[in-house]
């Protein structure tokens, strides 16, 4: 049903170029731009917690904006939220989410609050479903927003999923895991998550390692 939908789609608009009219380029009705948010971070995250630009809205029971310093020289970006962080309306919740502070107090020897924590994507995803491209084309420009206004030095990604989102690539994470990434205003180091190292003790030395880079950088 849904090809032959398209194809009457295809029909009509070739029929309307016929009649002179011209194409422009795709838009995304759920994206806002850079420039239409607000330009301090607070107002940012008010627009984020009244946020409804997808169906995660439906599902989630608050959007997470993001916590931390908003002069932080770290940020730290998460994938999505987790169902615990949605639960208990806290960062750092949950087993990832006590590793992940633990990661920041132990070794990068710093307080949660001297850093800024958020996600690509602010809320919970659906049961177990991966978000689709349009929900994070929804946060993208709240993501990068907040990165143009904290101004960080370098953005720590936690794990393949962060990254892919982040970067618009699907590079091999293996091969970007622990390297440093300089995109001239920030530094990116994408590190394994939390949650994966859970799953695989025997990589935290590679992750201790990666987070000793990142604190000779700060």
């Amino acid at each position: 049903m849904k090809s032959y939908q398209n194809l009457v789609m295809l029909q009509n608009l070739y029929r309307l170029k016929a009649l002179g009219f011209e194409y422009t380029e795709l838009m995304n009705i759920n994206e806002k731009s850079l420039d239409s948010l607000a330009d301090d971070l607070e107002s940012l995250h008010a627009s984020i917690t009244s946020c409804h630009l997808c169906d995660l809205s439906k599902s989630r029971k608050q959007s997470m904006c993001g916590y931390g310093n908003k002069d932080a020289k770290l940020m730290i970006v998460d994938s999505v939220v987790s169902a615990s962080e949605d639960e208990s309306s806290s960062y750092y919740a949950g087993r990832a989410g006590n590793s992940l502070r633990k990661m920041v107090e132990n070794v990068l020897e710093l307080s949660i609050e001297d850093v800024y924590y958020t996600h690509a994507i602010k809320c919970k995803p659906l049961g177990s479903n991966k978000p689709s491209e349009s929900e994070y084309n929804s946060c993208k420009p709240y993501l990068f927003k907040q990165i143009e206004l904290i101004k960080p030095k370098i953005i720590m990604v936690l794990g393949e999923d962060a990254y892919n989102l982040f970067s618009q690539t699907k590079e091999e994470f293996n091969q970007v895991r622990g390297h440093i990434i300089d995109l001239k205003e920030y530094i990116v180091v994408p590190i394994y998550h939390p949650q994966f190292l859970l799953r695989n003790p025997s990589l935290k030395i590679e992750t201790f390692n990666d987070l000793k880079i990142i604190k000779s950088l700060l």
